[in-house]
């Protein structure tokens, strides 16, 4: 197991037999340690190409600011990107609701619709805007950049 001690802040990886990059995830994820956990998951993909799932345990986790929230929107794309599963293990009460309250449970908690795609397939659909959602329609959800009015036009 690998730790990465910073400011009150820890990542602990693990590669198991199974195929998992296990990421624990202990501390406050702010603006300061979001690239850390980024950096983290993408050399631990380049250095397990075989790997089928990252688990990120969030049990140990702190707080988490918009940059944290960002970071594991990224974390997300890279999983796809390289055609391997993304599950937040451990998840407590306060990043639910965060989660829920910012539209990014299911996007960050579902698999993908097409468990067998392919990494040029998962680049395609997760690199077209930063203001995608999956669907069950085709993996994506378009929403505008801009906000909607009550009348549902733009504001």
């Amino acid at each position: 197991m690998t730790t990465t001690p910073s400011d009150g802040f820890r990542l602990g990886t693990r590669y198991d037999a199974l195929g998992t990059v296990r990421v624990e995830l202990r501390g406050d994820l702010d603006h300061t340690h979001a690239d850390t956990l980024l950096d983290t998951v993408v050399e631990q993909l380049s250095r397990h190409p075989g790997a089928c799932e990252i688990l990120l345990d969030c049990a140990p986790l702190g707080t988490i600011d918009s940059s944290g929230l960002a970071a594991l929107i990224m974390v997300r794309r890279r999983a796809d990107e390289a055609g391997v599963r993304l599950t937040l293990d451990g998840r407590g009460a306060a990043l639910d609701r965060l989660l829920e309250v910012t539209g990014t449970l299911d996007y960050l908690t579902t698999a993908p619709m097409d468990a067998e795609r392919t990494p040029q397939r998962a680049a395609r659909t997760t690199s077209e805007s930063a203001h995608e959602a999956p669907s069950a329609i085709d993996g994506v959800r378009h929403r505008s950049a801009r906000p909607t009015g009550p009348d549902g036009g733009t504001a």
